[in-house]
């Protein structure tokens, strides 16, 4: 997993609430067993609107998404994840998300801020009013910053710490990988044994 420690970039100002994890990334996408090639599907029925906030040629390259309340509610799919990953997003910032798209999301590296509303509705007219403005989530600084706004967020310190290090639950495991081949090597033999698939 990457290391996220500050990322600025452009904004995608999505103004919907109740965002569900079928809108960010229809079922049959679900198809795919790798965790790359989603991009297409992210927010695919709502990108048929030629409209759609993500069609905009301003919005074009946007790493950061400023979405509303209650983002990634719904079905616990990880693709939901890696579809806003696929498509450049760093980070995802709103006033609530659900806790199953969060707890994904952070697991994979993609750093989620909760901010209050009022906050966010800031971030939106900063970046509605001018396409080109940045916005910049530090995460060794625990802040969201923009023209004009300085805001501070919360977040689990063993979180922000995998985050740092870029450590995700395998290399957290693999870090410990000398220990345990010295455990199973001094296992006894009659117990049961996972061999590698050859």
């Amino acid at each position: 997993m990457e290391k996220f420690t500050s990322h600025t970039g452009r904004a995608v100002p999505l103004r919907r609430s109740n965002v569900d994890t079928d809108q960010i990334i229809p079922a049959h996408w679900l198809k795919k067993v790798t965790r790359n090639g989603f991009e297409d599907g992210l927010f695919e029925a709502w990108r048929k609107d030629e409209s759609f906030v993500l069609n905009r040629p301003e919005r074009q390259g946007a790493t950061v998404l400023i979405a509303g309340p209650e983002f990634g509610t719904g079905s616990s799919r990880e693709h939901a994840v890696w579809a806003l990953q696929n498509y450049g997003f760093k980070a995802v910032i709103s006033s609530r998300f659900a806790d199953i798209f969060r707890g994904n999301s952070l697991k994979n590296g993609l750093l989620t801020v909760i901010l209050p509303q009022e906050t966010v509705e800031r971030l939106w007219a900063v970046v509605e009013a001018d396409p080109q403005a940045e916005v910049t989530v530090d995460l060794e600084a625990r802040e969201v910053r923009a023209e004009g706004l300085n805001a501070p967020f919360e977040l689990d310190e063993n979180v922000r710490w995998r985050l740092l290090n870029g450590l995700d639950d395998i290399s957290i495991t693999l870090a410990q990988e000398a220990d345990i081949a010295a455990y199973e090597a001094a296992r006894p033999a009659f117990k049961p044994t996972t061999t590698p698939v050859g």
